[in-house]
């Protein structure tokens, strides 16, 4: 006899201090959870100030975090402190405030579970599906069916797979349902009854309580719409919190390790609901398993909150038409499709809700500012897709007022390249004799097949007045290396060129929405495009062109930009993207002549693959000169000689330890990839370094031990050069 029970799970795009932004959007996604037909509605992690569980406009209980994540992009032990143990519960006075609108003095505060009428609800909260002992696992030994995880989790490259995993694993073994809403909302939802639950996520310390809600008014209206319970299901935020990271949605439901509903991991929507009927009992048959009922006998019990209501149906009302959802197969974007989509919603998020005109962006004709505007394109095709599909009037209402058109004007865009045309700027800034005649095609092209505003000038006359006036204060007059100038003067000059491209940047996007004729408020954001390999190594001039607003590919790898534009090139059916694959990377900060050309990795002294993993093994790997080396000794030493690799790894540690001071002013980039060196909040390390010569005399000794076989290649890679 089946126990029928939908539920629903969202992502929800909210955004810190936006009170009453962040109210609407909860309050629509529980009428959507409603008209769905749900008992169950769960909210994402910090939704409202405390983590609580509602009924029928009363606090059941406030569920603290057992685990707070602390590493990578996170500090929340700065602020909060884990509740104090497991299956432990306590009673919590409430604040006056919130006892005018529920009539409650106390209510329970703990590591508890919800027991209904046919099932049992447990609370699992963001970091703590990620620790070795989640909750999911004792609760699911004292028979807790439906597993709810409020969850902030930010998009990274290739990340998803991981989470999705975990998820798949916890009721693989467990058996259960689970509900997942990532990112600020997760909301989970099951068959509507005449009385709901809902689960409220929001307080990760009990040293923090409900203080922050200033307005009653708010919190009633938040029970006065809610009412549901789950199984496993995960919810998360989706989009830019005001911060550096993105939350990718991909809230789902999971029953036994089958995902039955999923919403979208990128997307322009504010709300977002998905639903799923499921059979409590599919739960039961799956862990009738005996050595997992010896393992439950010895549990100890959790404390059980009694709600008097049912979740599923009657099993004896049989409705033909009605059936669990089917198992469906989760959708994965390739990482070139991450790119397109990641970055294209974080920057619509974070120009609309700055309320600037648009955006300006140095185009150089280069892989990374060509990345970049294609990047912008993708967005302009996300506005465009959404307005003609007609189901969220909120893109619409955005761009009219980042166009600086009235509300009720009857513009509307033919296509991504028309918006572009109204809200994206681009500039070719080139030099007479270092830039050459290609970059400055590539760039004029380029913006012409995305549509954006493009300026084609030269700075020659700002850089000679620059020049000119240190040789009247000097009596010196600064020369490149090639035409005699010392290794000083040369590098001087192309930072001179460098930084007054960033001056000139944030003129021309400060005064181009006047010249265009704009009389509403509101100037243009500059973008950065440096990659993550640059800021690593510290190749950029600190406070040159690198230096913006925000930059959508300051921690994506030079690879995967390159694939992305070759999927770009395809996907978006633009040709001309290849000619970009083609050129050789160059600064341009030096005359070019018939025989010389700079190049980037001539300059760098180390390729942009090298550095990726250079990247990886310091960050991810969390290794230091001796402990690299070794490591790339099983990497490169078909190719190279242990005293290779030792100049390689010594020469990448020189150049980031002398540079890692850029990185106190790099400029705010999107998380995307595990090696960022943002020092901001990621990646926080000192910006002196003392030179690593206790390791690099270990690793001469051990060259010296290893004998001739120290120095010598491998005799394939020497007949394969």
């Amino acid at each position: 006899m089946g126990h029928l029970t939908t539920l629903a799970t969202c992502n929800l795009n909210q955004w810190a201090l936006d009170f009453d932004g962040n109210q609407k959007r909860i309050i629509e996604s529980i009428r959507q959870a409603k008209a769905a037909g749900a008992s169950l509605r769960v909210g994402p992690e910090l939704e409202i100030t405390g983590g609580i569980v509602v009924y029928n406009k009363k606090i059941l209980l406030i569920r603290p975090k057992l685990s707070l994540a602390n590493d990578g992009n996170y500090r929340e032990m700065r602020y909060f402190t884990p509740w104090k143990a497991v299956k432990l519960v306590e009673e919590y006075y409430l604040p006056r405030i919130i006892t005018k609108v529920t009539g409650q003095n106390k209510v329970p505060i703990g590591d508890a579970v919800i027991s209904t009428l046919d099932s049992c609800v447990g609370c699992e909260t963001c970091e703590e599906l990620f620790t070795p002992m989640s909750p999911h696992i004792p609760m699911s030994l004292d028979g807790v069916e439906i597993f709810t995880n409020s969850s902030g989790s930010h998009h990274e490259l290739r990340k998803l797979d991981t989470r999705i995993d975990l998820i798949r694993e916890a009721t693989l073994k467990a058996g259960g349902i689970y509900l997942v809403s990532i990112c600020d909302l997760f909301l989970v939802s099951v068959r509507v009854l005449e009385d709901n639950l809902v689960l409220k996520r929001g307080l990760r310390s009990i040293s923090t309580p409900t203080t922050c809600i200033s307005e009653p008014l708010l919190f009633r209206e938040h029970l006065e719409h809610e009412s549901q319970l789950t199984s496993q299901k995960y919810a998360n935020q989706q989009g830019c919190d005001g911060d550096r990271l993105y939350y990718d949605g991909s809230c789902m439901i999971v029953i036994n390790g089958r995902i039955v509903a999923q919403g979208s991991q990128f997307s322009l929507y504010d709300v977002e609901v998905v639903t799923a009927t499921v059979d409590l009992e599919d739960v039961r048959s799956y862990r009738n398993i005996r050595s997992r009922g010896m393992q439950a006998k010895d549990s100890t019990p959790y404390h059980r909150i009694e709600v008097g209501i049912s979740l599923s149906n009657n099993s004896e009302d049989v409705d033909p038409m009605v059936g669990p959802s089917k198992e469906i197969e989760f959708r994965y974007h390739v990482p070139e499709e991450e790119i397109a989509l990641g970055p294209a919603c974080f920057l619509w998020d974070y120009l609309r809700r700055s309320r600037q005109a648009g955006y300006f962006l140095p185009l150089s004709g280069g892989i990374d500012s060509c990345a970049t505007a294609v990047i912008i394109h993708s967005m302009c095709r996300l506005v465009d897709q959404a307005i003609k599909k007609g189901d969220n009037p909120q893109v619409l209402a955005d761009l009219l007022r980042i166009a600086g058109e009235e509300e009720d004007s009857q513009w509307r865009p033919k296509d991504p390249q028309e918006i572009a045309g109204r809200i994206f700027h681009t500039a070719y800034m080139g030099m007479k004799v270092n830039s050459s005649a290609d970059t400055r095609g590539r760039a004029r092209n380029l913006g012409k097949a995305i549509g954006s505003y493009h300026l084609n000038f030269d700075i020659d006359t700002v850089v000679s007045a620059v020049i000119a006036l240190c040789t009247t204060v000097t009596a010196f007059t600064p020369k490149y290396k090639m035409y005699g100038g010392t290794s000083v003067s040369n590098l001087a000059l192309q930072n001179i060129q460098a930084r007054l491209r960033m001056v000139l940047a944030y003129m021309f996007a400060q005064l181009l929405p006047t010249v265009r004729g704009r009389t509403k408020p509101g100037s243009l954001l500059v973008l950065g495009s440096a990659n993550v390999d640059e800021s690593l190594r510290g190749y950029l001039t600190k406070y040159d062109c690198s230096s913006a607003d925000i930059n959508p590919i300051g921690a994506i790898s030079k690879t995967d930009l390159k694939r992305f534009i070759l999927w770009a090139a395809q996907g978006f059916d633009m040709p001309l993207l290849q000619s970009f694959i083609d050129a050789p990377p160059t600064a341009e900060l030096e005359p070019i002549t018939d025989d010389y050309t700079q190049s980037d990795e001539v300059d760098m002294g180390m390729s942009y693959n090298e550095l990726s993993m250079y990247g990886r093994l310091r960050k991810v790997d969390k290794l230091g000169p001796y402990g690299m080396w070794r490591k790339l000794l099983h990497e490169w030493g078909n190719m190279l000689s242990p005293q290779e690799i030792y100049e390689k790894t010594r020469s990448f540690f020189w150049y980031y330890s002398i540079n890692r001071h850029k990185m106190t002013t790099v400029t705010p980039a999107y998380h995307a990839e595990q090696y960022s060196p943002d020092d901001n909040r990621f990646d926080l390390r000192p910006f002196l370094y003392p030179s690593f010569d206790y390791a690099y005399r270990k690793i001469e000794r051990t060259i010296k031990a290893m004998g001739p076989a120290g120095t010598k290649r491998p005799e394939d890679a020497e007949k394969r050069e």
